[in-house]
């Protein structure tokens, strides 16, 4: 099997240095860039499984990179970045951003994240078609043609919001949705005032879909920000 292939855009050397030996010891390939228009080419040149993504890079805010690439690629964009406030954030994964780490950061955590967007890669490489008509994430499937959901093999009686909700979520796995981006898809307008009704409706699909909704399996909460469908492991997988 393949190494999967990182590229690293950072322009502190002490951090990427550090990321580039974390990588080493996990036996992960990598390549490193230290300005936008470097990663944007690597991007493209590369082919990289994953990106490690600074924002604050000399020539060019990452921000920017992230909606220069998402004009021609769906490459999983992890943020490392020491921009803390929730704004930053979701301005990072509203441009297209997968993940997003702040800085000073744990390696453990790192490569948890890192994890997560390679079973998201893999998941994307072993699908037969884009337009597969059952979705399958540990206990859970998605039945879109009989416009069906199950948790361990039993129907879970949904509302059409809930199901919406769950069938967007599914669609990007692995990857943080923001409040904005979901409300946008699910009810069209992306308004603010709408946040408090996507939380309930958050929460009632969580009581159906989660065996303990206070120690959520599936949908993951970030604060702020908005919410992730998490990608199991499967039987296969250390």
């Amino acid at each position: 099997m393949n190494k999967p292939q990182i590229l690293i855009v950072e322009d502190d050397t002490a951090i990427g240095n550090l990321i580039a030996t974390t990588l080493e010891t996990q036996n992960y390939q990598y390549h490193r860039a230290n300005t936008g228009a470097g990663a944007v080419m690597d991007a493209l040149s590369y082919r990289p499984d994953v990106m490690l993504l600074d924002l604050g890079l000399p020539d060019m805010d990452g921000v920017e990179i992230i909606r220069k690439i998402r004009t021609w690629s769906n490459l999983p964009i992890i943020v490392v970045s020491a921009r803390s406030e929730d704004s930053d954030k979701v301005a990072a994964l509203d441009a297209g951003a997968d993940d997003y780490l702040t800085k000073p950061f744990s390696v453990d955590e790192l490569l948890a994240r890192l994890r997560v967007a390679l079973r998201r890669v893999r998941y994307d490489r072993e699908r037969t078609s884009a337009a597969a008509s059952v979705y399958e994430n540990g206990g859970l499937k998605i039945d879109y043609a009989a416009g069906c959901a199950y948790r361990d093999g039993v129907e879970i009686h949904l509302t059409p919001i809930e199901y919406k909700l769950l069938c967007l979520l599914a669609k990007h796995t692995g990857k943080v949705l923001t409040h904005n981006y979901i409300l946008g898809e699910v009810w069209g307008s992306p308004a603010a005032s709408d946040t408090p009704s996507l939380r309930v409706f958050m929460a009632t699909l969580r009581k159906k879909l989660e065996a303990d909704p206070s120690h959520p399996q599936y949908i993951q909460t970030h604060i702020g920000v908005g919410y992730r469908m998490i990608q199991q492991k499967r039987e296969d997988e250390p």
